[in-house]
């Protein structure tokens, strides 16, 4: 009874001195997974911009790009990630005594077929078509075409680093005849590294 006993406490004090270790791991795992963008993790990163010293009134345009990103399972090899971007804007006028405005502009969708682990060499990709939606609440926020084109991203994860890139390229196939045609490349090379949260930093 007395063996029972001890070889309980043991094991209690076994597990509840692991919970760190794992809990770290567990952020680690999912530090990894959100750098990474074409993961299977559901997520909505959001991106701002600020562009400055547009037209003769040195105008101002605010850009927050709400980016869900949702996986779907294919198969046990297979994944197919959706990467969405919904522009909201808010933009001075251009010129002196002219309107400011606000709304959303063109939404671009990106799929990406990619495999669900990494290659031998821990290569992760993922590639497929992207298509641009003339979605803009007031067409001075829009191109007012609808566009096609293919997208892919390529990166490796080596320790808590992430370093890879994304590009597409849009082509407009139909739309407002009056609007100039889009033809446009989009590159994102990125490079990454997590910060430990507070309860991980080194101590001195």
């Amino acid at each position: 009874m007395k063996n029972s006993y001890s070889s309980a406490v043991f094991l209690m004090v076994l597990i509840i001195c692991s919970i760190p270790a794992v809990a770290a791991e567990n952020e680690d795992s999912l530090a990894q997974k959100l750098q990474n963008p074409v993961a299977n993790l559901i997520s909505v990163p959001i991106q701002n911009n600020w562009d400055f010293g547009i037209g003769s009134a040195n105008a101002m345009r605010y850009t927050a790009n709400v980016q869900p990103v949702i996986p779907f399972k294919l198969n046990d090899d297979l994944n197919l990630i959706t990467r969405t971007i919904v522009p909201i804007i808010h933009a001075e006028s251009p010129v002196a005594g002219g309107s400011s405005i606000s709304g959303m502009g063109d939404i671009v969708q990106s799929f990406f077929l990619s495999p669900a682990k990494p290659t031998a060499s821990g290569i992760i990709w993922g590639a497929g078509p992207v298509f641009l939606y003339p979605s803009a609440s007031d067409n001075r926020l829009g191109t007012e075409k609808f566009g096609i084109g293919a997208t892919a991203v390529l990166l490796r994860q080596q320790g808590p680093w992430t370093y890879g890139g994304l590009v597409n390229h849009i082509w407009s196939v139909t739309g407002n005849k009056q609007r100039s045609d889009v033809s446009a490349t989009f590159l994102n090379p990125f490079l990454s590294f997590p910060t430990l949260p507070a309860s991980r930093q080194p101590t001195v």
